[in-house]
């Protein structure tokens, strides 16, 4: 099944979806995934691996972190190489006042925005799809 790359539907249909619980963006030097950690996203820097994962898994596993984040999926199918949704939506949220960290799976955008704020963001985002009808 091959993702969205029409703009207007992608922004129309992103559906954004809040996640349970709190997020959290997390370093590992040496590079190891601590034993009973599940990150839900890991990436491979040249400072070390970075995980973002539940911050009750964080706490549990002793693992330091700053910040503490909501999880909004788009739930619409994004093609990969779609132009402008991300910029639509970073610029959306950043014209809010919200910041965003944006990371693109296979199916979906997925966005880590401050937890206090996780819902306005959702508001916000709801809105932009019902002005791209």
């Amino acid at each position: 099944m091959s993702g969205e790359s029409d703009l207007q539907k992608l922004l129309a249909g992103m559906r954004p979806e809040l996640n349970a619980g709190c997020y959290v963006f997390a370093a590992v030097d040496d590079g190891v995934v601590p034993p009973g950690v599940t990150p839900v996203v890991t990436v491979a820097e040249r400072e070390g691996l970075t995980l973002v994962l539940s911050q009750q898994e964080a706490d549990a596993a002793g693992v330091a972190y700053e910040y503490v984040a909501g999880w909004i999926t788009l739930r619409v199918h994004s093609a990969l190489e779609a132009v402008g949704l991300t910029a639509a939506v970073a610029r959306e949220l950043a014209d809010s006042g919200l910041s965003c960290n944006v990371v693109a799976g296979f199916h979906h955008d997925h966005l880590f925005v401050p937890y206090e704020q996780a819902a306005q963001a959702v508001a916000v985002l709801e809105d932009l799809a019902r002005r791209s009808v």
